[in-house]
């Protein structure tokens, strides 16, 4: 008997002890779903594996989202046939533009039922092409082992990302008969990147060339520096004189309190951001190296902000987004650890006193810019006004971030107040925002993903009014897995960004911008959470204090200023905004 099978011998295991078998020896300790599959669900426990019943498969997969950037293993969410399968594939589709691994079990009608109509039948497979690396038909349950080694394998290697495993509701019920000495997997797969594979040492070479020889080198570094965990490697980059800035996915990359620490680049560089005062260190730079950088649309500003004349040196892990938008004159395919390892020891070789000499300036430079940033800030916005501003919600909380805390955001504003707002004390700290399709509703289930993951950190979770309203009954499921966590809700009763970019774009907004009054703290009371009502700015502080103490669920509802918007470029100087 192995020590996984509780009982169940070889010889009458059932499908579903198989295949929590399997995920068991992947280490896999939670499974995010409800119910079903319920073969699966039942045999879970005798693996060491415990579930995380969501209310909603959407929010299940967000869950399984987070979990991942934060444990660095891969995750399962599991969920019916059918119209619960659907509700997969906003997470999932997340997931797969982010490069994020989690293996989705779907279950599937009975075989015999194949094509007879049967109950919540659907072609899944055309469901999950768009949204997943890789989807598959387990076709029996004695290939349930092959078939999750191949899902495991699939969304941990190269670039990362969703695989999706069909499994027939008989075949978890299936006793496949084993021969008694034959070998059995035994591989565990369930870490990612699962294989790290290192750029051409020519192309290094030529890449520690360039740097070293540039006049104004910069970094500008993506979420691929979270999925490799190369934090010291980059580090190391740093530490000989190289500026480094980063993607909304990158934050934290590295600490935001280092002297050549730029900041967040991208879209919202307006006034009143932290990085206002940095486009020139951007645009004026010689040499770029983008790492896991996918150059999207907000991180560039509309691929307006990134050096026309610049020579770019492009690392990515997929060697399809190298080059992309911005033509690469050295090509750095592999994995983000490894290769700036090879690139730091390359540098380590080169004369440096050149980036010794410049040092000085450029920190210089990005001092007097934060510092301006921060004077054109005060100017710009009363910190004190009612209804709050989110300005200084977010001053607060970064008063009470402790380095260990991890915080998250809803899609929308709420993922670029905490990415202009709150500073990453150390490298490695997480702030976790959906930027791969920036759907709403991500907030509190990757909370709830994020608290599984690491249950002794502080998570905080920012969302507007308009994202918590998709997952509000995610409450019950964060009291019920007993997963503490402080929820803060901006209430401007408006969808913010949809009224803002069109009153920017057409003088006019549609009328489903505006909600009527919703007490989200009295929500949470009925869910069994505490709810705090906030009105004034001088009252969110020590609301956030008593709700990072509390052994439980908070929602911190507060009263917020409407016309408020991030530094947003496209909005800087609209009229139609001073309402």
């Amino acid at each position: 008997m192995t020590k996984h099978s509780k009982g169940f011998a070889k010889g009458n295991q059932s499908g579903g002890q198989i295949m929590a078998a399997a995920l068991s020896r992947h280490g896999v300790t939670e499974i995010f779903g409800q119910s079903l599959p319920s073969a699966l669900i039942l045999a879970a426990p005798d693996h060491g594996i415990r579930q995380v019943g969501y209310r909603t498969e959407n929010a299940g997969a967000a869950m399984a989202d987070a979990y991942a950037r934060i444990s660095g293993k891969v995750p399962v969410v599991t969920a019916q046939n059918g119209p619960a399968a659907t509700l997969l594939v906003p997470g999932l589709a997340e997931a797969h533009k982010a490069s994020i691994p989690v293996v989705a079990i779907v279950q599937e009608v009975h075989r015999d039922f194949t094509d007879k109509n049967a109950f919540q039948e659907l072609d899944h497979v055309a469901l999950f092409s768009g949204v997943a690396k890789w989807v598959r038909r387990v076709p029996d349950a004695s290939r349930i082992d092959d078939y999750v080694d191949m899902a495991f394998t699939n969304a941990a290697t190269g670039r990362a990302g969703p695989a999706v495993l069909l499994v027939p509701v008989d075949v978890l019920d299936e006793a496949p008969e084993f021969t008694p000495d034959a070998p059995r997997r035994a591989a565990n797969l369930g870490e990612y990147p699962l294989d790290r594979t290192c750029a051409d040492p020519a192309r290094v070479a030529e890449a520690a060339d360039l740097l070293a020889g540039a006049k104004a080198p910069l970094v500008i570094a993506g979420g691929g520096i979270h999925s490799s965990r190369a934090y010291d490697a980059l580090g190391r980059l740093q530490s000989l004189g190289i500026p480094v800035a980063t993607t909304l996915m990158g934050k934290g990359a590295v600490a935001e309190t280092d002297p050549l620490s730029v900041g967040v680049v991208g879209y919202f560089m307006a006034p009143g951001s932290r990085t206002s005062h940095m486009r020139d260190l951007v645009t004026g730079a010689d040499v770029v190296l983008l790492i896991g950088n996918r150059t999207n649309q907000n991180g560039t500003d509309s691929w307006s902000l990134y050096p026309e004349n610049a020579t770019y040196i492009h690392l990515d892990v997929d060697g399809t987004e190298v080059g992309r938008n911005y033509e690469a004159a050295v090509r750095l395919v592999g994995d983000a650890r490894l290769s700036l390892d090879a690139l730091a020891d390359a540098l380590d070789a080169r004369d440096t006193a050149a980036l010794d000499a410049r040092r000085s300036d450029i920190e210089t430079r990005i001092a007097e810019g934060h510092e301006a940033a921060q004077k054109e800030l005060l100017e710009i916005v009363d910190m004190d006004q009612a209804p709050v501003r989110p300005e200084r919600m977010m001053a607060e909380i970064d008063k009470q971030l402790s380095d260990d805390a991890i915080v998250v955001a809803d899609a929308s504003y709420s993922s670029i107040w905490i990415a202009n707002g709150l500073t990453a004390s150390r490298s490695g700290q997480r702030f976790l925002a959906p930027r791969g399709l920036a759907g709403l509703g991500w907030g509190l289930p990757y909370a709830i993903g994020a608290k599984s993951a690491q249950p002794d950190a502080p998570v905080i979770c920012v969302t507007g009014d308009g994202g918590f309203a998709h997952v509000w009954s995610e409450l019950e499921t964060a009291r019920r897995m007993k997963l503490p966590m402080v929820v803060v809700v901006l209430n401007n009763q408006i969808l913010g960004y949809q009224k803002h970019a069109e009153l920017s774009l057409f003088g006019d907004h549609t009328d489903v911008c505006h909600f009527e009054a919703v007490d989200h703290a009295a929500i949470a009371r009925a869910c069994g959470c505490a709810g705090v009502r906030v009105e004034t700015a001088e009252g969110f502080a020590p609301a956030l204090s008593d709700a990072l103490k509390a052994d439980g669920v908070t929602v911190i509802d507060v009263v917020t200023d409407e016309r408020a918007h991030p530094p947003v470029t496209v909005f800087h100087g609209k009229a139609a905004l001073d309402y």
